[in-house]
């Protein structure tokens, strides 16, 4: 994978409400279709993590936090992908429980609101507060919206704001509209071979 600064893919839509959007930027830092990867070092990790707010800026990362930041990362998107309708994944939530775990998942009160954050320093604690995100959108109910686009090579979040919560695509002029012509490809394909 090719490291960079930023993913600018599908910047002209919104972003998931509230602190669930930290979870989509978080997920949607590497784009696999054109091998770009932005935590591609234990440094780009304490970058992103720092520039979301979930670690100060003296803060430090190690070979084995980005480790788990990209289990996270990946275990979030199996969890958003079965948003989609994706298969259950229960080694996904068995990763969010061991960061929850790692980074002392615990609440705190700001401005009279709980929220559930990470009480640990460092890494471990912005990627249990990550997991508290999760938690908290489900009780709100908007954690089932948040979901992986189902396309081949893609798998970028987006927040479905659809009235009755069945978009299926992050873009359907782009991954939609591929899936749809392949799969028109493969009935005739289908259909001329039977003939």
């Amino acid at each position: 994978m090719e490291p960079v600064e930023r993913i600018d893919y599908l910047t002209d839509t919104a972003p998931a409400p509230g602190a669930l959007g930290l979870v989509q930027r978080f997920v949607n830092t590497v784009a696999v279709e054109w091998n770009q990867e932005m935590l591609a070092s234990p440094e780009r990790l304490r970058v992103v993590l720092a520039e979301l707010g979930l670690l100060g800026a003296a803060g430090s990362a190690t070979g084995d936090d980005l480790g788990r930041a990209l289990e996270l990362r990946e275990a979030l998107r199996a969890l958003a992908l079965r948003n989609n309708g994706g298969p259950a994944a229960p080694e996904a939530e068995r990763v969010l429980e061991r960061a929850s775990t790692a980074g002392a998942l615990g609440v705190r009160f700001e401005g009279g609101r709980p929220r559930a954050v990470g009480t640990a320093t460092g890494v471990s604690g912005a990627l249990a507060t990550l997991a508290g995100i999760v938690l908290e959108a489900t009780a709100a109910g908007t954690w089932p919206r948040l979901k992986a686009c189902p396309a081949e090579l893609c798998g970028w979040l987006f927040y479905d704001r659809s009235r009755n919560g069945s978009a299926r695509w992050c873009d359907m002029a782009v991954c939609g509209n591929r899936t749809k012509t392949r799969a028109y490809r493969a009935r005739r394909r289908a259909r001329a071979d039977s003939s």
